[in-house]
């Protein structure tokens, strides 16, 4: 409310004289009453602050129409939000329904006070609404103001004139001093009707459902540098989603091509800290610098639990078994969506989800498609291959056992040391088999691929380990090779669908491959069920680390630039590499004169008749120089050309799996200042949202208004 306002809601009433030209103009007015449009809200709490929220447009209006039918007496379920929050119409309350969140009171709204904190407006009582609504209409209708009424909570409103209502809100409920309740506290303003108080309301969401996306989240509960849950950042994802599927797939939204792409987070944290550890290290943390242990305690102690077969298991079954319950229940909720279902991790999240992609077991067709171009063996051959292998090895007496077994080429290169003991094979045997799989690997792939995962950990043909070649040489390493990626021991579940694209997002798989012994990954490997692998990470997250030089060690190469959501490269990235080339050439044409200089001081005296042969080799000598300071110029511009066209394997079917985004001007003064903010920018990256969006939809043939640099 204004000092003015104020003021005048503080004045005694005007005389008939002074009233007298507002009193001319409001018989207009008089009996003209309309009634007040409702919207509806729900309470929010926040770090212990409540404010109410508007529904969007789209929501508000299916409520008010239940509302307008009289089935709010029913025990009424509206969803809002895209589905994600269902409305119990009846009870007043608005529950999530993919995640545990408190209940929110709703409200329908048509009254409004100024609060006191941060000058929020908050609505009244549906109750106490009606009754002000119909003290209005009888002022507006028989034209008599300054009427007097009280709320439940025996405050006092006041309303002046149309324009003019006021909220007083007492001291204290008794006054010795005789003072009325209007001389008490600091008068608060009044508004009718949602469109007289400057909220900001969204329209709504599509209600077509063109994808899903899995978002599982790293260590600690919280997942950005305000500390936020997982659901909190998923939302800021989504929301920069709705306005760059505006900004960049317009024409199709207008053809009515597509819908949205919905995200749905996964929450594992609670879940590891329920199963009573937090006592057990509680029991034994110092009290020291109790904040700072509680912090490791909470957060980054995850990523100790994670390698450990005890607590991994708990958490690998706990993303897979929300990512299916969610993955059920949105289909129930959603009975038409026919799209795909892609995932996005990040940090320990994304390495969490790459270990459970790596375990799953593709369908047998996709098997058959696989073998074409597989490191194990160049053909489909069945048992007729195992038998000749066997005759070669002098073993054609275990032929039957193999028959009985269904093994064929391919299963006897995915057999472990393991497996041939159950079948029965004797140690002698057993080695030459496993001497053989290995030699052949070493011939058929330089690099020397691994077999694959043990049988116990379900994982599939073509596994991306490959260690050092002296160690697939005899039997007793193979069996070493059987830990697959050198992952945690666990029975890694499987998932309902097939991931058709995998995001990770500031991810340590790069680093935490290397840390167990993977030296490469085979260019012929890709996830068993998902096809797409896009590793995004921020030049400065501490926390990142690159995929590709693991299947290409021998070529350096930059990551891809993801393109700015604007079209362009940042400007200070433009200016960098120009002042960049500018000091390069200006180095190299000094140092070129630096160097004729000193050899002209160096050179002994020459007869004169000597001096025609010395400037020619002179020249050739300054033009031999300076013929190296024009291909640098050349070459970043074939190096660009190049890097998009190298062959980084299958893993993201052929295509580049490394994408940085480029850092904000504000960002390159100190990287080490930016690098925790690094590590958790994703979430409201519009770059990154806009990668997502563009691969998605991609897959189904739609692609942005305007081509981005960089696209594939």
């Amino acid at each position: 409310m204004s000092a003015q306002e104020q003021q005048q809601a503080q004045q005694p009433p005007p005389t008939p004289t002074a009233a007298a030209p507002p009193e001319a103009a409001e018989p207009d007015a008089a009996n003209r009453y309309e009634a007040v449009v409702p919207h509806w809200f729900y309470r929010k709490v926040t770090d212990c602050r409540e404010r109410w929220v508007p529904f969007s447009t789209q929501d508000s209006e299916r409520l008010e129409e239940a509302h307008g039918a009289g089935r709010d007496k029913e025990d009424l379920v509206v969803p809002t939000s895209g589905g994600r929050y269902d409305v119990h119409l009846k009870k007043r309350q608005r529950v999530a329904v993919y995640w545990e969140e408190e209940v929110s009171e709703v409200r329908r709204c048509t009254w409004f006070y100024k609060g006191d904190k941060d000058n929020k407006y908050i609505p009244y009582s549906e109750t106490f609404s009606e009754e002000l609504e119909e003290a209005y209409m009888i002022a507006v209708t028989l034209d008599e103001w300054k009427k007097k009424l009280e709320s439940p909570s025996r405050e006092i409103i006041i309303l002046h004139n149309p324009k003019l209502m006021v909220h007083y809100h007492p001291v204290a409920t008794s006054d010795d001093w005789g003072s009325t309740p209007t001389e008490q506290g600091r008068p608060r303003t009044v508004k009718r009707g949602v469109e007289n108080i400057a909220a900001e309301i969204p329209n709504g969401e599509p209600l077509q459902i063109d994808h899903l996306v899995f978002v599982v989240h790293g260590i600690g509960p919280a997942c950005d540098i305000r500390f936020r849950s997982i659901v909190q950042c998923v939302n800021d994802f989504r929301n920069v989603s709705l306005s760059m599927l505006q900004a960049h797939f317009k024409k199709a939204q207008e053809q009515q091509q597509i819908g949205r792409v919905e995200f749905l987070p996964v929450n594992w944290h609670s879940s590891l800290h329920s199963t009573g550890v937090d006592v057990d290290l509680e029991r034994i943390t110092l009290p020291s610098i109790n904040r700072l242990r509680h912090f490791i305690n909470d957060t980054i102690l995850d990523v100790f639990f994670y390698n450990s077969s005890t607590y991994c298991q708990t958490i690998v079954d706990t993303v897979a078994s929300e990512m299916n319950r969610l993955y059920q229940l949105f289909l129930q909720r959603n009975p038409l969506f026919k799209g795909g279902v892609s995932i996005a991790g990040h940090s320990l999240g994304s390495l969490i989800l790459f270990d459970l992609l790596t375990n799953q077991k593709a369908a047998p067709e996709e098997d058959e498609r696989s073998k074409e171009g597989s490191r194990t063996t160049s053909s489909t051959g069945g048992i007729e291959e195992v038998k000749e292998i066997l005759k070669k090895l002098e073993l054609s007496e275990y032929c039957d056992v193999f028959e009985k077994e269904k093994m064929d080429g391919q299963a006897l290169f995915l057999c472990t040391e393991k497996n041939l003991k159950e079948m029965g094979i004797p140690l002698g045997p057993r080695m030459k088999i496993l001497h053989y799989i290995s030699s052949k690997m070493q011939t058929q792939d330089q690099s020397a691929a691994g077999p694959g995962h043990s049988g116990e950990s379900g994982a599939e043909p073509g596994s991306p380990l490959q260690r050092d070649p002296e160690s697939t040489d005899d039997g007793r390493n193979c069996q070493y090779r059987d830990v697959g990626l050198g992952q945690v021991s666990a029975n890694y579940p499987q998932l309902n669908y097939k991931p058709t694209i995998f995001f990770a997002f500031g991810s340590p798989i790069g680093m935490f491959l290397t840390v167990r012994g993977v030296k490469r990954i085979n260019p012929n490997y890709s996830l068993p069920t998902c096809k797409g692998f896009f590793n995004i990470f921020h030049p400065f997250d501490p926390v990142a680390y690159r995929i590709e030089p693991m299947i290409v060690p021998d070529l350096e190469f930059e990551p891809m630039l993801l393109p700015h959501h604007k079209g362009r490269k940042r400007m200070h990235l433009e200016l960098k590499e120009g002042l960049t080339r500018m000091s390069v050439d200006l180095k190299n044409n000094l140092l070129g004169s630096l160097r004729v200089a000193w050899q002209s001081f160096t050179r002994a005296p020459l007869p004169a008749v000597e001096a025609a042969s010395t400037d020619t080799e002179t020249a050739a000598e300054v033009g031999t120089e300076k013929q190296p300071d024009t291909k640098p110029d050349e070459a970043p511009a074939a190096a660009k050309e190049e890097a998009s066209l190298i062959n980084v394997g299958r893993l993201n079917g052929g295509n580049r799996i490394d994408y940085v985004l480029q850092e904000k001007p504000i960002e390159s003064f100190n990287e080490y200042l930016f690098a925790l903010q690094g590590h958790l920018c994703y979430w409201e990256s519009e770059d990154t949202v806009l990668l997502v969006l563009k691969e998605i939809y991609q897959t189904q043939g739609i692609t942005p208004d305007q081509p981005l640099p960089g696209s594939h």
